[in-house]
């Protein structure tokens, strides 16, 4: 079975559920390439769980530390997906790995406190250390395009006696890439010889090009790994952002104790549904077919994407991406802000795309855009060829060249 022809994404569902910049929040004849968010319903194996659930009638509260079903479940996919050996006990479920950040920022930072931010990154990293109030310190993540590496020379010159956290996105959004062992090494020494602890967000190791190979920093071995504060999410791999279900954990105790604190599940204040922990553990136990056909349709997505804009609008600069489905461009050649140059795009021949800049990816990403690849082949060819339209008429409008 194909999951992912062009007949599966339903746009009448979309623009009444699609919200974040997506379908639901765009004008009539948009195409919104936006929000990391696919276009396509989550596997049947999942949408089976919940009406079984359902059916039942039964919506009581869960244990305040999550199901064991899941915390199993999820021990066992980080094994065999990642040769992470995590303790079933150290791992909570939350409603969302954007509140499992929040959760360690106010766990682990204060006051006075700095924390290193990789610059462009996911604005998560930088919120969620602003909310414990500690002050986030951005390292220019200069990237070496024809090697596929971020620039780590300048990081420890970033450390000081405020330093508590580095911020560790892996796989990286937006640049899609994956770090190798050396460079979490590296990572890893610097935190050994300043004692910071490392805020290791996982929510993109899922989606892995078949020319790529993921490394997690737990491949250093759990005993290094102590000082790793991790989170992960399903809204990505899996189609599940609505149901907000992520998990937070570390194999260190104490620290894990502490981040039950941050969490206030034992109030009942915090936590995740049984909706949404029974749709993550279907996720991880019974999707495999489903995972493997898209990774196949978004590396078909993301080749023709990369090979449509270098041919067809050289004036761009599509990095292309070993991880995530999303694709990082670089507009600096037309002399427009991301923002504007978005703006233009919606206006002109009604494209939606997500701006860099300070607001979503950090000052550093200025003169890039990003665009979401979990679509249909016949949507991506759609909004590619307006992208062309718009790069043309704004050629024309300034006297560019599409080169």
């Amino acid at each position: 079975m194909n999951y992912f022809d062009d007949k599966n994404v339903n746009l009448e569902a979309l623009k009444k559920k699609a919200f974040n910049l997506r379908w639901a929040e765009v004008g009539d004849g948009i195409i919104p390439l936006t929000a990391a968010d696919m276009d396509f319903p989550c596997a049947p194996s999942i949408k089976k769980a919940l009406l079984d659930y359902v059916d039942e009638g039964y919506f009581s509260y869960t244990p305040k530390l999550g199901l064991k079903e899941f915390n199993q479940s999820f021990a066992n996919y980080v094994k065999n997906k990642k040769n992470e050996i995590i303790k079933e006990k150290n791992i909570l479920a939350v409603d969302s790995a954007a509140r499992a950040m929040f959760i360690i920022a106010k766990a682990f930072l204060k006051e006075g406190d700095e924390m290193i931010v990789f610059d462009p990154c996911d604005f998560l990293f930088r919120e969620a250390c602003i909310s414990a109030g500690a002050t986030p310190i951005s390292y220019p993540a200069v990237l070496d395009v024809k090697n596929k590496r971020m620039d780590l020379s300048r990081l420890e010159d970033y450390i000081n006696e405020n330093t508590k956290m580095i911020g560790l996105c892996n796989p990286h959004n937006p640049y899609g890439l994956v770090y190798s062992e050396e460079e979490l090494d590296y990572i890893m020494r610097l935190c050994e010889k300043h004692d910071l602890l490392i805020m290791n967000d996982e929510i993109w190791s899922d989606i892995i090009y078949p020319d790529a190979e993921f490394k997690s920093i737990y491949c250093l071995g759990n005993k290094r790994c102590n000082r790793v504060l991790s989170v992960f999410g399903f809204s990505k791999s899996f189609g599940l952002a609505g149901l907000r279900i992520g998990c937070v954990y570390t194999n260190d105790d104490e620290k894990f104790t502490r981040l039950i604190d941050a969490s206030e599940v034992m109030s009942t204040a915090g936590g995740a549904t049984s909706l949404s922990q029974v749709a993550a553990i279907a996720a991880m136990d019974k999707t495999e077919e489903w995972m493997k056909a898209f990774i196949a349709h978004i590396t078909k997505n993301r080749d023709f994407a990369v090979a449509y804009i270098q041919k067809e609008i050289p004036l761009l600069m599509a990095y292309k991406p070993q991880a995530t489905f999303l694709l990082y461009v670089d507009i600096t050649k037309t002399n427009m802000s991301g923002e504007a140059f978005v703006a233009y795009l919606r206006e002109k021949v009604k494209l939606s795309i997500v701006p860099g800049g300070h607001q979503y990816f950090g000052d550093e990403s200025e003169g890039h855009v990003r665009i979401c690849l979990a679509t249909s082949e016949g949507i991506l060819k759609e909004g590619l060829s307006r992208l062309k339209k718009g790069v043309e008429m704004l050629c024309e409008e300034r006297g560019l060249k599409n080169e």
